[in-house]
């Protein structure tokens, strides 16, 4: 045994030991005790308790009945989210280990951000979430754990997708459907098998497969069967995936939706990930391809990388003076050359002509937000923080880009949706896990 996994595991009999000597105090100091607490599973070198399990089970019913999706069985409703209290663990060790971290000045800008999107003030959000009953301390730290989580997969999933040119042209010409601007309301449930799976283990999962689509042909609402077995991170919200056009739809789905009817369900499906059920909701629209133009932006901007020498907050600072001294007259393009760790320093920071969906979402959205000769505040992505400028924007005929920029998102995100479940699966393969649910 390594001594990483002999310092994990003293580490967990350490706080083991804590919870039992919490379980045998006093008869006078246990009278005192409201609730008394249990370790439900073992994460690498933490510890899962009953109190925040029960915690997160509370929530999950709150929402599920808000969404109107009957509630699966209690023993089921707790196995699915303690397994998603492990991989979200396993993640957040993984980023801290790594060095990541989520400064307050972000998290504090996410929660106003939250607050605005839904027409709230910061007390009137607090009050809201106090009324559901999630106290602000619990809320903070919740959305601090989503942009870890979701600045980790930029950084192992999404920074590292690339599409070719060479593919575009596949996809055009293979999917000459996916540009008839219809969209589909899909609903999934998975059944994950684990990384390098036996005969045996892969037999099981295709049991279950089986019992689950008996189970729909019989009549069972499909949310709910979703909520009671899939394995996806929507599965307790019914394993739907809202409305979306063909071309972003992972392509296993694509591909049985074209056969599919409104109410109709695909059969059972293979993929790296495990097997998957599909259903196809409804159907919308039609008729997109008559649009031939596009808005498009020309902007320029500066990049700041982060490293171990240079936070993020260091980074945030230094654009905060660049921007000031632009306010103040200075020329964005001299900046840009002398700052910029971008390749288009050497023109000014100048990106070109962009298309909706040239950038990431992140750089997008900002970018979007400025009017002509605007400055963007410090933007952060992937690649680092940004400074934005919008320089113009014009209406042009782009019926061809169009196609090959739509393409080229849907395939980014179908090799990021299914590299993500790639990574997820074995990141939790990988991770030491001891259930302690079952043992009273």
């Amino acid at each position: 045994m390594n001594m990483n996994r002999l310092l994990a595991r003293s580490r967990v009999a350490l706080a083991i030991g804590l919870v039992a000597a919490s379980c045998a105090l006093p008869a006078h100091s246990a009278a005192r005790a409201v609730e008394v607490d249990r370790i439900v599973a073992v994460v690498n070198s933490e510890v899962i308790t009953a109190l925040q399990l029960r915690a997160r089970i509370e929530q999950a019913r709150r929402q599920l009945v808000r969404q109107g999706v009957e509630l699966p069985p209690d023993e089921v409703l707790e196995r699915q989210l303690l397994e998603r209290l492990i991989v979200e663990r396993a993640q957040v060790q993984l980023a801290q280990e790594s060095g990541m971290q989520v400064d307050d000045a972000t998290l504090t800008r996410a929660v106003e951000r939250i607050a605005a999107n839904n027409q709230l003030s910061l007390d009137q959000l607090r009050a809201a979430l106090e009324q559901d009953g999630v106290s602000w301390d619990r809320f903070r730290d919740e959305i601090r754990t989503e942009i870890l989580l979701t600045r980790l997969r930029e950084r192992e999933v999404d920074s590292r997708i690339v599409v070719t040119e060479a593919e575009i042209d596949n996809f055009i010409a293979t999917n000459p459907d996916a540009f008839s601007g219809q969209e589909f309301a899909v609903a999934h449930i998975l059944l994950r098998t684990p990384e390098g799976a036996s005969p045996e283990q892969l037999e099981a999962v295709a049991r279950r497969a089986e019992q689950v689509m008996a189970r729909l042909r019989s009549g069972e609402d499909f949310a709910r069967v979703a909520a009671e077995v899939s394995d996806a991170p929507d599965g307790l919200s019914g394993g739907g995936l809202g409305w979306r056009p063909l071309d972003r739809l992972p392509a296993l789905f694509a591909d049985a939706v074209r056969n599919l009817r409104p109410g109709e369900t695909s059969p059972v499906m293979r993929s790296a990930a495990g097997l998957h059920i599909v259903r196809l909701v409804d159907v919308r629209g039609g008729g997109a391809d008559a649009v031939q133009q596009l808005e498009q932006t020309r902007a320029r901007h500066i990049l700041i990388k982060t490293s171990e020498v240079l936070s993020d907050a260091d980074a945030e600072a230094r654009l905060l003076a660049l921007r000031e001294r632009v306010v103040n007259g200075a020329d964005f393009g001299e900046l840009a050359k002398a700052s910029s760790a971008d390749l288009s320093a050497a023109k000014g920071g100048d990106l070109g002509w962009l298309n909706p969906g040239d950038t990431v979402p992140e750089f997008q959205r900002a970018m979007d937000a400025l009017q002509a000769g605007e400055v963007s505040m410090p933007v952060r992505s992937p690649f680092g923080w940004h400074l934005i400028q919008v320089i113009e924007r014009r209406i042009q005929d782009v019926t061809d880009e169009r196609k090959r920029n739509a393409a080229r998102q849907a395939l980014r995100q179908r090799k990021a949706e299914q590299s993500y479940e790639d990574w997820l699966r074995q990141l939790r393969d990988s991770t030491y896990v001891d259930y302690r649910l079952e043992r009273e």
